[in-house]
């Protein structure tokens, strides 16, 4: 038998492909998927959650681009406090690892929904540095090195649970970023957030998304996730802090490219669109993989 199995800071995961935040919705939407169950992936990250409701960013929300896609949600989700009412009683806590990403326009802001969640049962929280700073001119946390070691100094502050820091690759040096939220607090990290593009009709010479760029996602990325999950691998093996690679995976194949560069686990995101299943057949077809290889564990 090939043992997939990976413990990510304390919280034991049946198999190291999870599911990407954004991508799940808050795991109850996948209740209806035919032959889907939680239990098939190791993680289930939940939907970018905010104090306060937000209705999200003006159409077009979402354009395909070569191998790729931009997307411009604008964090619609119905707040915090209603995720932890409504949806969280829904889940079947027993048949996945399920956790909450956490966003926020502030510094307080961040830390209020984390205060909130570290209440509830999820046993640990994503924390999603690359939103806008409302105060600094919308310009994003995970962008600043310092600014980015604020917002998990405060999140720290608030929660015993693991925090899973979600890297901007949009900022200068990724490394330096990754040793900031490491010292800062920070017991994981995910790599990498998407890269902000932007698409252009040539007939009505405007931007195809409403809110003219977005972040872009899918298998055009890949190669760069791989060199930035390498780049932070070189300061996270230093403090033994586990790394969740993500950025355009969409096999069995990906994943390991990804566990080769430094991640101990891999979350799947754009290629769910295409195949809601594919996080479990990637857990299959990497275990069928291994066995070729005639390896027990691939895994770091």
């Amino acid at each position: 038998m090939v043992d997939l199995s990976v413990n990510i800071c304390g919280i034991q995961c049946t198999s190291p492909v999870a599911m990407a935040s954004g991508n799940a919705g808050y795991g109850i939407e996948y209740q209806s998927v035919s032959g889907f169950a939680n239990q098939d992936v190791g993680a289930v990250f939940l939907k970018g959650t905010t104090l306060e409701p937000k209705l999200g960013n003006k159409a077009e929300r979402v354009m395909e681009t070569p191998s790729g896609l931009l997307n411009s949600i604008g964090l619609q989700n119905p707040g915090a406090r209603e995720v932890i009412r409504s949806y969280l009683p829904k889940l079947d806590l027993s048949q996945s690892q399920f956790i909450i990403n956490v966003s926020g326009s502030s510094i307080e802001e961040y830390a209020e929904v984390v205060r909130l969640f570290d209440q509830t049962a999820l046993p640990a929280m994503e924390i999603n540095i690359s939103c806008p700073n409302v105060k600094k001119g919308g310009a994003a946390f995970g962008n600043d090195p310092d600014m980015a070691a604020r917002v998990v100094e405060a999140c720290r502050a608030q929660t015993s649970k693991p925090l899973i820091v979600k890297l901007s690759p949009n900022q200068t040096d990724i490394a330096q970023g990754a040793r900031r939220v490491i010292e800062a607090g920070a017991d994981a990290l995910s790599a990498i957030n998407t890269l902000m593009g932007m698409q252009i009709d040539i007939h009505s010479r405007k931007p195809t998304l409403g809110n003219n760029q977005g972040g872009l996602s899918g298998p055009a990325i890949k190669p760069i996730a791989l060199l930035k999950v390498h780049q932070v691998y070189q300061v996270a093996k230093l403090h033994n802090i586990p790394i969740i690679g993500l950025g355009g995976i969409s096999s069995a194949e990906d994943a390991i490219e990804f566990f080769l560069a430094g991640a101990s686990m891999v979350a799947m995101g754009t290629a769910l669109a295409k195949d809601p299943l594919l996080a479990k057949k990637s857990t299959k077809a990497l275990r069928n993989t291994c066995k070729k290889m005639a390896l027990h564990r691939f895994l770091r």
